[in-house]
């Protein structure tokens, strides 16, 4: 036997402090009554109840709230197979972890941020099956197409900018290596979206997105990073990163070349601000409204059947048995 609601099992420790009250009640009444009359008299004056017979009733109403208890706590027993489907597109998520990501223009810094977001989808995600590459001067695949949201959240947890060897931003390898990463030989629709400061260092990111869009890939991208920009951190050394003159390092949002990206493929763009959920305004008024779901996966699941109402039934039983019995005695009384 299974519970759906298990939790509502821990109403059975009231039990015992219920048939406490009707013992403590009990005794108040016959109390009062010997207060009222002698115990000569009561017999006559009331319609007394034996103790036998008022701890039966008890009983049986204790009996009848256990029965209901069981009963809300979704008893499920007896099982059967059902064929499941579950429709969604291929997400590939391509983010950003050169140096210039831990820039702090925005809080607490872009590539946590940017982690923060994507956690936030996943949690949000309807079914899509999801990957993540990462990226600097080169890409790599990090998590291969997947519908278990818990492993891209492990590979995600590890993302940091000496991840990737190669300096720089290669725009263009970083889409490159996320095309590579889709299925060819599945026909859903298919989605990449890039997180990114825009930084394009190789000036390749126009070029690939033509490649993307020829292969019917629609690039979403996510600008991090004020247009204004920030200096860049220098590491465990301390400090900012600094060119030959001396002078700090600016490392600023190239926000009109990840737009070309986009639009070139058919996606959009949207810059991180300081409200919460950015990234979901990409998945529901982008690719949601823009692509067309598939069945990713099919498959049988195993069903309990639910049996609350045998329960229900018996509790009912239990409290009419109580109520005729109380029935009895007042008519036996009378």
């Amino acid at each position: 036997m299974k519970f759906e609601y298990l939790w509502i099992i821990n109403l059975l420790w009231g039990l015992p402090a219920l048939f406490f009250v009707f013992i403590v009640a009990r005794r108040r009444r016959e109390h009062s009554l010997k207060m009222f009359a002698d115990n000569v008299l009561l017999p006559r004056l009331t319609s007394l109840e034996s103790p036998f017979r008022q701890s039966i009733r008890a009983i049986i109403v204790l009996i009848a709230v256990m029965l209901m208890i069981l009963a809300l706590a979704g008893p499920r027993w007896g099982e059967h197979f059902e064929e499941v489907s579950q429709k969604g597109v291929d997400i590939i998520i391509c983010i950003d972890v050169s140096k210039s990501m831990m820039v702090e223009d925005i809080h607490p810094n872009r590539l946590e941020r940017a982690k923060r977001e994507i956690v936030d989808l996943i949690n949000v995600n309807q079914g899509d099956r999801l990957g993540l590459v990462a990226f600097a001067g080169q890409a790599f695949l990090q998590c291969p197409l997947t519908l278990d949201y818990s492993a891209l959240d492990m590979f995600l947890r590890q993302l940091q900018p000496d991840l990737i060897p190669v300096p720089g931003t290669d725009l263009g390898k970083a889409i490159d290596i996320s095309i590579e990463s889709f299925d060819d030989k599945s026909e859903t629709d298919r989605v990449l979206i890039m997180i990114t400061d825009g930084e394009d260092n190789e000036k390749k990111g126009l070029e690939a997105a033509e490649k993307a869009r020829d292969e019917n890939i629609r690039i979403f991208v996510f600008g991090m990073g004020d247009p204004k920009g920030g200096p860049v951190p220098a590491g465990e050394s301390g400090g900012f990163e600094k060119d030959e003159s001396g002078n700090l390092i600016l490392s600023k949002l190239d926000e009109q070349s990840l737009i070309d990206i986009a639009h070139i493929t058919g996606g959009d763009y949207v810059r991180s601000s300081d409200g919460d959920f950015d990234l979901d305004r990409i998945y529901f008024d982008g690719i949601r409204r823009k692509t067309d779901m598939s069945v990713l996966k099919t498959g049988k699941v195993k069903v309990y059947e639910p049996r609350f109402y045998i329960f229900a039934a018996l509790a009912l039983a239990f409290l009419l048995l109580e109520s005729i019995l109380q029935a009895k005695h007042v008519y036996r009384a009378q």
